[in-house]
């Protein structure tokens, strides 16, 4: 495939014979691009202001000191990957502009399915950091799991997709780049992206049971939580942890897509329909 679309450009082949078989939407991966450097800025701002913040500004939060300190070293280890995520979004994106620019660059349909392909996982490492601190707050005894087990298994099962779904994107590049088949890095990545379906799977189960847990803990805490571990309104709680859950879904939903997607090779129907993509990869 490399070297029949080196030889190609926009005046010398028919659309049709590059990679997607048309042109891709500049307005759509350009808006992502600034929508996901909007995101990591916003994250970076936020880590810099609680890192300012004085003594005693989470008075939302009856714990002790060990829990605030807990919570303090955490957001860090949630704000570093968020932003590694967003970076490798930003890339992957780029890399599609490249393609629209040229719907024969190899160079740019490899970062795009490399980065693209990758950077949720680091999303996915945030969101395990994150629970581990929920748990703190609600109680031990909420969770089937202790908080640190979250990170160390989950992240742990992240790494091991990272290493499977880096390992193929490089042989499948290499292949790819040298005109030979880049099914073996194909499929390879795809262990690692089911791999991390499956992991994302059993999160979720734990999840569920400790949202029961918690709220069956609530119809002992009154109509707020001012009796329980945290004193937060539960308005505020139903805010945050819808959104959280909906982050974990879509993380969930894209990676059974792309699952599906690289199962049909770089030639299937489904890396051709951008506004699938676009929905269920960039939305």
């Amino acid at each position: 495939m490399s070297g029949m679309m080196e030889d190609c450009t926009l005046d010398t082949c028919r659309i049709e014979a590059s990679i997607y078989q048309y042109r891709l939407s500049l307005a759509a991966n350009a808006t992502f691009i600034a929508l996901f450097s909007f995101s990591g800025l916003i994250h970076l701002v936020q880590a810099i202001v609680y890192l300012f913040r004085r003594p005693g500004d989470n008075s939302n939060i009856s714990s002790s000191s060990n829990i605030n300190n807990n919570i303090t070293n955490h957001a860090y280890s949630y704000t570093l990957p968020i932003l590694i995520g967003c970076a490798g979004e930003i890339i992957g994106y780029v890399g599609r502009v490249l393609i629209h620019i040229d719907p024969f660059d190899i160079n740019g349909f490899l970062i795009q399915i490399c980065c693209l392909t990758i950077a949720p996982a680091f999303y996915t490492a945030a969101i395990y950091f994150c629970i581990a601190d929920i748990i703190r707050l609600f109680g031990e005894e909420t969770s089937r799991l202790a908080p640190a087990q979250y990170a160390r298994i989950f992240i742990s099962c992240d790494l091991v997709s990272l290493i499977l779904q880096g390992a193929g994107g490089g042989i499948a590049s290499v292949a790819t780049r040298g005109g030979r088949d880049g099914s073996t890095g194909t499929n390879i990545m795809i262990a690692g992206l089911a791999f991390q379906v499956f992991s994302l799977l059993v999160f979720i189960t734990l999840l569920g049971e400790f949202v029961w847990r918690v709220r069956r803990g609530m119809g002992k805490w009154g109509n707020g939580t001012e009796k329980g571990p945290v004193r937060i309104p539960r308005s505020r709680l139903w805010v945050f942890g819808s959104f959280f859950s909906l982050a974990i879904l879509c993380i969930f939903i894209r990676c059974a897509y792309r699952v599906a997607e690289l199962s049909e090779g770089w030639g299937g129907e489904l890396i051709r329909e951008e506004g699938t993509f676009i929905g269920l990869e960039g939305v």
